[in-house]
């Protein structure tokens, strides 16, 4: 990825073989890690356990417990939820926030830069590609949170939507179309900084690596350049996630402020770092495979471009 992404390639990739690559990464670390974010958004939306005879107790605890209560009460696959929408949304999402990533910075640093990227214009570039992105893709996030959301029904109970393409007409039947895009305030905000944290980190940590004698661009400079993106892009981005799953899961709240404070309030500060762990398991290992099958694929679209 520019200075630190494509460190090792050869030739250029057009825009079409960085999206391709893209899309096909981004969709290949969903399918692998999507039982992580179901559990993360279920913990996301728990609101305050209720008092019972044996005290107040969470149905959802820790990312394991949530994983375990999940496939337990409604199946395995379940675990996977809102698979088809998340894979709708990897392919527009990931395709455009990764593939624009390096003509931007390229953009932003102007045609005659020599020398290695300043992290500012990396941060400036991923905002930018995260905030375009998921401005497109907003409905597919919509959709696949709703689907993530809904748990065990009683017995006889309709579920709300049937699947992905069920819960975009029921949507736009029941909400209008500007439904499709509740939530793009706290999901451009999430999007573009958890972008900016992951593509910029990534691009900065990998570029420190091959500073150090014996380290080359391999697996190995992919796998810990991706955990630190991971780590930065949840530490950065959980508050505005939070906030973000909570509007899309429930409609209850007026606005973005109004979803922010009533957390705060009713929940206190901490529920803004709630599912941290598999929100960290899921962003960790998703930036992980993503990575390391990016710079695989991009050699691959790469290979018949004359350098």
């Amino acid at each position: 990825m520019g200075g630190g992404g494509d460190h090792g390639s050869k030739g250029e990739i057009s825009f079409a073989g960085r999206f391709a690559s893209s899309a096909i990464a981004a969709c290949f670390a969903e399918i692998c890690t999507i039982p992580l974010d179901t559990a993360k958004v279920r913990l996301q939306l728990q609101k305050k356990a209720v008092s019972t005879d044996a005290g107040a107790v969470p149905k959802y605890r820790g990312m394991l417990g949530t994983v375990g209560t999940i496939a337990r009460e409604e199946g395995l696959t379940a675990l996977w939820k809102g698979i088809v929408p998340g894979l709708h949304r990897q392919c527009i999402y990931g395709g455009l926030r990764i593939g624009l990533y390096d003509p931007v910075k390229s953009f932003y640093v102007g045609d005659n830069f020599v020398g290695e990227v300043p992290l500012s214009k990396k941060i400036l570039a991923g905002l930018t590609t995260g905030a375009l992105a998921i401005a497109v893709a907003n409905p597919t996030d919509l959709v696949k949170v709703r689907l993530q959301a809904e748990g065990k029904l009683p017995a006889g109970a309709p579920r709300r939507y049937s699947g992905a393409l069920s819960a975009y007409s029921t949507i736009v039947r029941q909400e209008g179309v500007k439904a499709l895009w509740t939530g793009i305030g706290p999901n451009v905000a999430r999007n573009a900084i958890i972008n900016a944290a992951e593509l910029a980190s990534y691009d900065q940590v990998k570029e420190t690596i091959l500073k150090i004698p014996g380290f080359t661009d391999n697996v190995f400079t992919h796998l810990l350049s991706g955990l630190g993106a991971g780590f930065f892009a949840v530490c950065i981005g959980s508050p505005v996630d939070v906030v973000k799953s909570r509007m899309m899961g429930d409609s209850v709240y007026k606005n973005t402020l109004d979803c922010f404070i009533t957390t705060l309030k009713n929940d206190g500060p901490l529920a803004f770092y709630k599912g941290f762990i598999p929100n960290f398991g899921r962003l960790g290992s998703w930036n992980v495979i993503m990575f390391l099958t990016l710079e695989q694929v991009k050699k691959a679209f790469a290979k018949d471009v004359p350098t």
